[in-house]
């Protein structure tokens, strides 16, 4: 049999009206195409038709079974027929009359392994016993198709059949259906779309990249891998090296003249101040060649586009040697891909997502030699000398331990009396003999350098105190000429440090500090720019392929924006429903067997179209009259999309109240109904699956990254990919409710609770799902009279449980705490419908099989022929033998 695995959808034919529109193969594949199409889904590989038919039509409808029975298609195609009604003969004008002839005649057709029959003689919907209800009830068969219309149920429900006398069962349903307002699931779609997407603020505004060590290795080492490399970009025997050895060495001379300047033979002699100056004038030319020699390189390491192959020759012939890119630039799509994938994980949105990717296209390209000319400004001649001058622009300030130093050397030098007293200015004068003769040591020019005079008033007031002490304390004259010979020590340590820190000023000033910076700054300019060509190619490749991602991104983001749009309100009278997917509307539509003015030409119906399906007429003399005209213009509305009446061209009537409102409630009662407002998680769920549907609908556009060929036909085809799966994304939602994962979920994400999502408690369905197997826990959809025809072998029947999957491990949870015994359950994709199917097999007997003479694709045959099918078209399997 075919695993629910290798199914993805049911295709739904209804040959009660539109059987003669069914004529021909190309016809069938038309009507399947469609059908699939409209839910964006491609062609099966293992087709399952779900047929809605009554128990006249299977031999009616000889042509259409041999046409869906040979449908090709790689693998097997099964068939189940969902029979609604009576059998020929049951019924007998308006008195009822049961009959003897109670067989359920079927064509050989039908009698093959991939196929099945389930007869609904009565859909039981009616709850209370004054409530008349038509056999075919179309809201009530609406729930039973729907409900086998889950692949999962589809499969199951045929291998049970299997295991059955003739592969024909009589169901037994209850059901319990957990469900979003749709209003509600309205807004919440929408929510999600626009969370999804995020806000449009703009692609150009900054954001921070994701840390380093986020980065997918790929990535990782193109960003990183370049800011590693840089140590050892001068060859060793190359210009750029010796250009800058040449320089380095000069001003390494004139660091060492500094040396000597700053001591007190400098001072004193200007031998040591000549060669310093001497020095200085040769690194600056030595700078000037360095200068010259980056230029050349900026400007021939690539031009306005990234650089090349030619580019790094060119910086080879400068001495500078660009590492070798290791095969950096490897899986570059790969890392991308997964990139995108852990900040979609981490809930970011799509527009965000795309701002990361811009920054990222940003931070890894390569960046051209002419595009850092520029910044040769900051190292120029010119830029030295500004530099040299505003260091130069004050003097240096006095540290306070000089000041005390001097004011110290002052006192202590002025303990004297009367008449030895002047020797207290031995200090002071000291201090201005080495301002005067520092300053003049010093001079630039014509002017002397800026001395600080805060040491010599230190000097002067020390010794104005030591004189006032003396003269108050009469210190006797040892104590003077000690405090002199301390004083006169003192007074060298601060000259020494004055000197030094004035002979640094003024070096200063002539541009050692400024000399240095520049040399570092132009061979760090040169370093970056071979970092830039390090693995330029693949850098801009991945610059390249992450902007078109980003660019993918947003397109898709406009796409979310477009289904989050609500929809214009139709105007009354207008073809179509009020939902997306109106044509599964089956409340509007009145039962197929209520009158023979109802209905219309079979060609004119559409299966797909349930809700005009069912308002056709069955009976015998319309139902095969291929030429029978069309009945849209009867009613006064305009044809559907697919040449079906639109159900708005429909007068509405008691059966078209919704479920909830009270008399009017169209629900079976074999289905109860839980409806939630919607949980905390609702949005945020969606919102995910959706990212997971982006990260499917991208999937090949990965591969075109990776081949070099993220161009924008690529880009063009992964933005139609990318709506076909939104569309089909609010398909599945409409259709197998919020609780079902989407069809492309997350492995490793598990979908929340039914509280979380609907608002709902899944302790009932466990208690469904897990009731006892007995008679009552079911209603039996079969007239009285059908029930003679069952079998009374209470084993024989086949039991079917059956919840959402994605509720197992609550239900499970709720089963092991509650103690019951429950057997093997269904876990099904479909996350509406939850309970119980009884298959009960009908009595030997009472299955037909007849073997037609010819095929015909109509029948103009009247009820009293109906009634003996051996007398026109077919004859008994038994009889021939």
């Amino acid at each position: 049999m075919t695993s629910p695995e290798d199914a993805t959808a049911v295709v739904r034919l209804d040959l009660r009206a539109g059987a003669a529109a069914l004529a021909t193969t190309q016809a069938v594949r038309d009507r399947v195409a469609e059908q699939l199409g409209r839910a964006g889904l491609p062609e099966p590989d293992y087709p399952l038709f779900l047929v809605t038919d009554t128990p006249a039509g299977l031999t009616d409808h000889q042509l259409q079974y041999e046409l869906l029975s040979g449908y090709r298609a790689v693998g097997e195609t099964r068939i189940l027929v969902l029979l609604v009604g009576s059998s020929p003969g049951s019924y007998a004008g308006g008195e009822e009359a049961y009959l003897p002839d109670r067989r359920l005649v079927r064509p050989t057709t039908l009698r093959a392994s991939t196929t099945g029959l389930v007869w609904a003689g009565d859909l039981r919907s009616a709850r209370t016993a004054l409530d008349r209800r038509e056999p075919d009830d179309p809201a009530s068969l609406a729930v039973l198709v729907d409900l086998l219309s889950v692949p999962d149920v589809f499969v199951r429900v045929l291998e049970n059949l299997r295991k059955l006398p003739d592969s024909i069962a009589a169901p037994g349903v209850r059901l319990l259906e957990q469900d979003l307002p749709t209003e509600v699931r309205d807004r919440a779609w929408r929510d999600a779309l626009t969370r999804f997407a995020g806000e449009d603020t703009g692609a150009g505004d900054p954001v921070d990249i994701v840390p380093d060590s986020r980065l997918p290795e790929p990535l990782r080492a193109l960003v990183t891998g370049r800011d590693s490399r840089g140590q050892g970009h001068r060859r060793p025997d190359g210009q750029a090296n010796l250009a800058h050895r040449t320089c380095a060495e000069s001003l390494d001379r004139a660091d060492e003249d500094l040396v000597a300047l700053r001591s007190f033979p400098g001072l004193l002699h200007p031998a040591r101040r000549d060669a310093l100056e001497a020095d200085l004038h040769q690194a600056r030319e030595d700078l000037g060649g360095f200068r010259a020699l980056v230029e050349r390189a900026l400007q021939g390491g690539g031009g306005a586009a990234a650089p090349t192959a030619e580019a790094t020759a060119r910086l080879g012939a400068l001495g500078l040697r660009v590492p070798a890119a290791d095969r950096a630039g490897e899986r570059v799509g790969e890392g991308l891909r997964e990139l995108a994938g852990t900040l979609l994980g981490d809930g970011l949105a799509l527009r965000s997502v795309a701002q990361h990717f811009t920054a990222l296209a940003g931070r890894v390209e390569p960046v051209p030699g002419t595009a850092l000319l520029h910044r040769l400004a900051d190292h120029s001649e010119e830029s030295v000398t500004r530099g040299s001058a505003t260091e130069y622009a004050a003097p240096p300030r006095t540290p306070g331990a000089v000041l005390l130093m001097a004011g110290a050397a002052g006192l202590l030098g002025g303990l004297w009396q009367w008449p030895a007293v002047l020797a207290a200015l031995v200090v002071p004068v000291l201090f201005v003999v080495v301002a005067l003769l520092g300053a003049n040591r010093l001079r630039t020019g014509r002017r002397a350098a800026r001395w600080t005079m805060g040491p010599r008033f230190a000097a002067v007031a020390g010794a104005v105190a030591g004189a006032a002490v003396a003269y108050a304390a009469d210190p006797p004259l040892w104590l003077g000429g000690t405090g002199l010979i301390v004083g006169l020590g003192l007074t060298a340590e601060a000259v020494r440090r004055l000197w030094r820190d004035a002979a640094d000023s003024w070096a200063a000033g002539r541009g050692t500090t400024a000399l240095r910076t520049a040399l570092d700054g132009l061979d760090d300019l040169l370093a970056e720019l071979v970092r830039e060509h390090w693995a330029a190619e693949e850098r801009l490749y991945c610059a390249d392929a992450a902007r078109s991602v980003a660019g993918m991104l947003r397109a898709t983001a406009a796409a979310a924006d477009a289904q989050a749009a609500p929809e214009p309100l139709a105007p009354a009278g207008a073809a179509g429903g009020s939902g997306p997917y109106e044509d599964d509307d089956w409340l509007s539509a009145p039962s197929a067997l209520e009158t023979p003015e109802s209905g219309a030409a079979d060609g004119d119906a559409d299966d797909g179209d349930w809700a005009a399906a069912y308002a056709w007429d069955n009976t015998p003399d319309r139902n095969g009259d291929h030429d029978a005209g069309r009945d849209d213009d009867r009613y006064g509305g305009d044809p559907g999309p697919y040449g079906a009446p639109s159900p708005a061209a429909y007068p509405a009537g008691p059966d078209d109240a919704p479920w909830e409102s009270g008399e009017g409630d169209r629900a079976p009662r074999w289905l109860d109904r839980e409806i939630g407002e919607g949980g905390p998680e609702l949005v945020a769920t969606l919102a995910g699956d959706l990212r997971n549907t982006a990260m499917a609908a991208m999937a090949p556009y990965w591969g075109a990254v990776e081949r070099g060929q993220a161009g924008a036909l690529a880009l063009a085809r992964t933005e139609q990919r990318v709506r076909e799966l939104l569309s089909a994304a609010r398909h599945h939602l409409w259709h197998y409710g919020v609780l079902a994962p989407p069809p492309y979920p997350a492995d490793h994400r598990a979908r929340t609770t039914a509280a979380g999502l609907l608002g709902t408690d899944s302790l009932r369905v466990a208690e469904l799902v897990g009731r006892e197997a007995d008679r009552g826990a079911v209603v039996q959809l079969s007239s009285p009279e059908q029930g003679a025809l069952l079998s009374r072998d209470p084993g024989a029947a086949l039991w079917i449980r059956f919840a959402p999957g994605t509720l197992q491990g609550e239900i499970e949870a709720a089963w092991r705490k509650s103690g019951s015994p429950v057997e093997e359950a269904l876990w099904t994709s479909s996350g509406r419908y939850a309970g119980l199917i009884r298959l009960t097999p009908l009595r030997m007997g009472v299955v037909d099989t007849v073997l037609p003479r010819q095929s015909t694709g109509g029948s103009t045959r009247t009820d009293a022929d109906r009634a003996e099918p051996s007398v026109h078209a077919e004859f008994r399997e038994d009889d021939r033998w």
